[in-house]
C-alpha cells in the first residue's frame, strides 16, 4: 500500500468518526470568524465568545471596523489580552479585510474599497 492509499484511509476514517468538527468560536459568517481566530492567538475561545459580540455590535463588517477608533477596540478586547498589540493592529485589519472582501462576494459593499 501507498502512502496515498493510506492517507485515503485515513481521511475515511476520520471523516466518518468526526463528520463535522465544530467550530468553538461563535461567529456568523466568515468575517466574524476571522476576526475572532485574530483575537484568540493568546486568549482562550470561551473569552473570545464573551467579548466579540460586543465587537460585532459596533463593527459588523470590515468597513465599520476599518472605522472604528483604536482605542475603542482595544477597550472592548483588553480582557482577551494583548490588547495593546491587537488593537494597533487595526492597519491590519484593514489590509486583510481588502484582501478578505476581494474573496468574499456577500461583502463588496462592506469593503473600505467600494
Amino acid at each position: 500500500m501507498i502512502k496515498s492509499e493510506r492517507a485515503l484511509i485515513i481521511k475515511k476514517i476520520l471523516d466518518d468518526t468526526y463528520p463535522r468538527t465544530p467550530v468553538p468560536l461563535d461567529h456568523k459568517d466568515t468575517y466574524t470568524l476571522l476576526i475572532a481566530v485574530l483575537l484568540s492567538a493568546q486568549c482562550t475561545d470561551e473569552r473570545v465568545n464573551q467579548i466579540t459580540p460586543a465587537l460585532f455590535k459596533l463593527a459588523p463588517n470590515p468597513k465599520k471596523m476599518s472605522q472604528m477608533s483604536v482605542e475603542k477596540i482595544y477597550e472592548i478586547i483588553k480582557p482577551c489580552g494583548l490588547g495593546p498589540q491587537k488593537s494597533n493592529r487595526k492597519i491590519t485589519w484593514s489590509w486583510a479585510q481588502n484582501c478578505f472582501c476581494s474573496y468574499e462576494p456577500r461583502f463588496w459593499n462592506t469593503c473600505i474599497c467600494s
